[in-house]
């Protein structure tokens, strides 16, 4: 398959800067935990990133242990990379993490030195980099001293390995103390990625806060409560959906008085000609600490709808009271 990029593809996708720093990210970004591994069509993990790229779409976000199983989503998008996307290298951001169970025995975990660079190392060759352009430690190690996780970040951007690292799912307290740690070490934090959706608001009891003073860009996952602030769940559990498969979203979560949110917040995109997921992007986008939002995705379609978001992503006082009382 031949692919060319379409030449209209920055014509409407915003690009936010990330923190202070020198890096703009697009208002939506694809993320790879599901989807794109070995047990999942390849066919349809390339065509979702070809038509992501086309869309403005520049930053795909992955980890170690994205699949399943872990790894292949790596590798996967590193050979859609190779045969289509190589001339674009340098269009993209591209992104990968370490901090979750890898192999076997005492290395292959947490938040050593050992761990992390040995993971950044297997990812490159996984996706076929020679660098990635954001290496996050997925994950504070409490017994492993936040200064040596700290030491090998900066040192991966000493070694070329990445241009930029950043965190995820650091609390406000570890975002502090590793975000100075690294500025003594003269390597700034670039972003952090929380989970954050109407139905996860732990990143606004001071986490938002951290990133604001210290000037970091934030792009959260799993704005879309895993799907079920969409139109997916309304009407019960799709055989193919997550839910149905008890993979990560579980059946459980899908209670009634959620769902009567999610139909009530349905009822408000309707007003604001969106679909449920774009008003839930709009609301996390609300957030001027926000530089760009994750998505996931299990089918073209549903990118496309995601990316229409940036039509009308702005949120009055008006309507940010009406969701609180809904969600309230």
């Amino acid at each position: 398959m031949d692919y060319k990029a379409q030449s209209d593809r920055y014509s409407s996708m915003p690009y936010n800067r990330c923190g202070n720093s020198g890096i703009k990210l697009p208002l939506i970004s694809l993320g790879l935990w599901h989807n794109f591994g070995d047990i999942d069509s390849f066919t349809n993990g390339r065509d979702m990133i070809l038509k992501a790229f086309d869309l403005g779409i520049t930053h795909f976000d992955l980890a170690n242990n994205y699949g399943p199983p872990t790894g292949t989503a790596e590798k996967n998008f590193g050979n859609i990379l190779k045969t289509q996307l190589r001339q674009y290298r340098d269009e993209m951001i591209i992104s990968t993490k370490a901090g979750y169970t890898m192999w076997e025995g005492p290395y292959g975990d947490w938040g050593s030195r050992k761990y992390l660079v040995s993971s950044l190392d297997q990812s490159l060759k996984r996706m076929q980099l020679e660098y990635v352009d954001i290496f996050y430690s997925h994950r504070a190690d409490p017994e492993t001293p936040l200064e040596e996780t700290m030491q090998a970040l900066h040192d991966i951007v000493k070694m070329g390995k990445a241009l930029y690292v950043g965190l995820s799912n650091y609390n406000p307290e570890q975002t502090r103390k590793a975000v100075e740690i690294l500025e003594q070490l003269g390597t700034r934090c670039l972003i952090h990625q929380p989970k954050y959706s109407m139905f996860e608001r732990t990143p606004e009891k001071g986490l938002f806060d951290v990133l604001k003073e210290k000037g970091i860009g934030c792009i959260p996952f799993s704005p879309l409560a895993q799907g079920i602030l969409t139109d997916r769940y309304l009407q019960g559990i799709p055989e193919d959906s997550r839910a149905a498969r008890a993979f990560f979203l579980k059946p459980e979560q899908l209670a009634n008085e959620k769902m009567e949110k999610v139909y009530q917040l349905k009822q408000l995109a309707i007003k604001r000609n969106q679909s449920i997921a774009q008003l839930a992007l709009s609301w996390v986008l609300r957030k001027k600490t926000v530089t760009s939002v994750l998505i996931g995705a299990s089918k073209v379609e549903q990118i496309i709808d995601c990316v229409n978001t940036t039509k009308n992503y702005k949120i009055s006082e008006e309507e940010e009271i009406m969701i609180e009382n809904i969600l309230a």
